[in-house]
């Protein structure tokens, strides 16, 4: 059973389940996967009153199994090498999918609706944009500097030298915070994906893969800041 001094992070890495529950509440769960429950629950609420009925939900459901992860071996007894082929192969393989189907949708959203939902359209437009660009450039460094310092790290018989490796996690880190914001931004200007009384199904569809992002997004970083970079950083205390 959990308690409210577990972090959310650690909640998640044990059960996955948990991350609908928070993300239903709007806890962070990746970014601030750190935090313990009811800190998060105060500061991404500004009611710290909910912690328990949060607490309470989580343990009610909590499973072994989770369908998430159905395909895969429990993330958290992977190893370094196996947990990054997984991300890879799922959600980096998600975002080079999905983001060049947004890019699409929301220009042509903002070109149909400007007129009656141009306010909206344009920061959406923005948002997903400034996203596309800083995940772009994000994978590209993961993949082609971070993932093999880490590999090689975790592969080296007597630990070695890592200071080079966790410079990069801290940027990776930093980086996923920054994602996270923009995630939030796009919530809160669609006031939750709620769609319009005239939205057609370009609209309707842009908002559904816009949420599904998020949802990946969170899943994402959170198998990356919780699980791959936190052994690496425990490794150094």
């Amino acid at each position: 059973m959990f308690k409210l001094n577990d972090t959310v992070g650690n909640i998640v890495t044990e059960f996955p389940g948990a991350a609908e529950i928070l993300k239903e509440n709007k806890i962070d769960f990746c970014c601030g996967g750190d935090r313990e429950l009811k800190l998060a629950v105060k500061e991404d609420l500004n009611d710290d009153s909910k912690a328990a009925e949060i607490l309470k939900e989580i343990n009610e459901n909590y499973s072994d199994k989770n369908d998430y992860y159905q395909e895969i071996e429990d993330p958290k007894n992977l190893s370094q090498s196996q947990l990054i082929e997984y991300i890879i192969d799922k959600h980096h393989g998600f975002l080079q999918q999905t983001l060049p189907q947004l890019s699409e949708l929301t220009k042509k959203i903002l070109r149909a609706h400007r007129e009656k939902h141009g306010q909206v359209l344009k920061k959406v437009h923005r948002l997903f944009n400034t996203l596309r660009m800083e995940l772009e450039e994000h994978l590209i460094k993961e993949e082609e500097e971070i993932f093999p310092l880490i590999i090689k790290y975790s592969q080296a018989e007597n630990g070695g030298e890592n200071e080079e490796t966790l410079n990069g996690i801290l940027e990776l880190e930093t980086e996923h915070d920054t994602a996270g914001e923009i995630i939030k931004e796009l919530r809160e200007v669609t006031a939750d994906y709620q769609l319009p009384e005239d939205a057609c199904n370009s609209f309707k569809l842009c908002y559904s893969l816009l949420e599904d992002l998020e949802s990946d997004l969170f899943q994402h970083i959170h198998l990356e800041n919780n699980i791959l970079f936190a052994r690496l950083e425990n490794n150094k205390k």
